[in-house]
């Protein structure tokens, strides 16, 4: 009788922390079942089931990357902020991948990855350094880490999305192929060094920091329960994104909306857990945490799925344009300088989170201008 009551205590806690997965999933059924009567509804109904399906993805995001945390705690850094970055590009490249098939839009995956390096360094970078800065002051990290991702991702970023407007368009197919090659090199490289012989570039010792883990992963899963929950919410979030890409499409026809605004939509989803994460770490004095987080996220989004998209491009013949318009190309190279200012001394503070957060700022308005 009282192994008959542990195990039901272990269910009721089970299925009560994954409410967020087990209503992404409900969603998703309802969605399918009655996705004809919905899409044929009009522009209204189509708008509200879209933004339904995002808040169930963005729930099931965050369940994704709470699973990857919990492996994160297990294998420690860098293997942990590795795991927990690469979960969100996945959801990232999965989202894309899908809404691909239904947009026509070619610079869909150019907006997306630019507006998600906006986002990652200074959206969540900038927040982050600027709530831990006004309450701790002076924060420290290894300053290696900082310069080692801006170099990496200013590459990154001039190989895949710069130099493809100078490429004549009867050449871009053999570009796109030396780019997927590119890429992969540079990140088989990078992650040989982030997890080699140079480890130590991406962690920092906190005499402080208390040997526990969080709150919320005290009494975490299983390691298999956590790897199978993170599965099943990747592919739960791909049946979501189907639907939500047609209805998206149906409900933004005509409207005049920017064009950025699906490609942001997609990064703030894949994002959405990175934020609650660095933010947390910056109000606990771990900015390592969350420079390894924003600028590791950075990095994945450019150097994965960039060669994801163009192999994609190649093999479905789907048209895609890579190369950022000038407004872009200076924001994102405005946005690596001051980086390479403010991440080279190993320590941060409230003005240079304020500087990030307000070249953010000057995103979202570029962004509403349609620019």
């Amino acid at each position: 009788m009282g192994g008959t009551t542990i195990l039901f205590a272990q269910v009721h806690q089970a299925a009560r922390q994954e409410r967020l997965l087990a209503v992404a999933i409900l969603a998703g059924v309802l969605a399918y079942s009655f996705e004809h009567a919905l899409l044929g509804a009009g522009r209204a109904a189509a708008l509200a089931v879209a933004a339904a399906l995002v808040l169930a993805i963005v729930g099931a995001s965050l369940r994704v990357a709470h699973h990857a945390e919990v492996l994160a705690e297990k294998v420690g850094d860098p293997y942990g902020t590795m795991i927990l970055t690469l979960s969100a590009v996945l959801v990232e490249v999965v989202v894309l991948a899908i809404m691909m098939s239904h947009e026509s839009s070619p610079t869909l995956v150019r907006d997306t990855i630019y507006a998600a390096v906006m986002l990652d360094i200074n959206g969540i970078l900038g927040l982050a350094a600027l709530m831990g800065g006004l309450k701790h002051g002076e924060q420290d990290y290894n300053d290696d880490s900082g310069k080692t991702y801006g170099v990496m991702i200013l590459t990154a970023m001039g190989i895949s999305m710069i130099v493809p407007e100078f490429i004549p368009s009867s050449d871009r197919h053999i570009y796109s192929a030396f780019t997927i090659a590119a890429m992969l090199l540079l990140y088989g490289l990078f992650l040989r060094m982030q997890v080699g012989a140079h480890s130590y570039f991406f962690s920092y010792n906190y005499p402080q920091k208390r040997n526990r883990p969080p709150e919320d992963l005290q009494h975490p899963a299983s390691l298999k329960a956590s790897i199978l929950l993170l599965v099943l919410g990747i592919v739960v979030i791909g049946a979501l994104a189907e639907v939500m890409s047609k209805s998206l499409n149906i409900g933004l026809a005509g409207l005049g909306a920017p064009p950025i605004i699906v490609g942001l939509l997609v990064a703030a989803i894949s994002a959405c857990p990175e934020i609650l994460t660095a933010l947390r770490a910056a109000l606990s004095n771990r900015m390592q945490s969350v420079v390894n987080i924003a600028m590791g996220a950075s990095l994945s989004t450019v150097i994965l799925t960039v060669p994801v998209m163009e192999a994609l491009a190649l093999f479905t013949g789907t048209p895609l344009q890579m190369a950022m318009t000038p407004v872009q190309t200076m924001m994102v190279a405005i946005t690596l300088v001051a980086a390479a200012i403010n991440l080279n001394d190993g320590h941060s503070n409230a003005i240079e989170g304020m500087t990030h957060f307000v070249l953010f700022a000057t995103f979202l308005m570029l962004a509403f201008l349609g620019l």
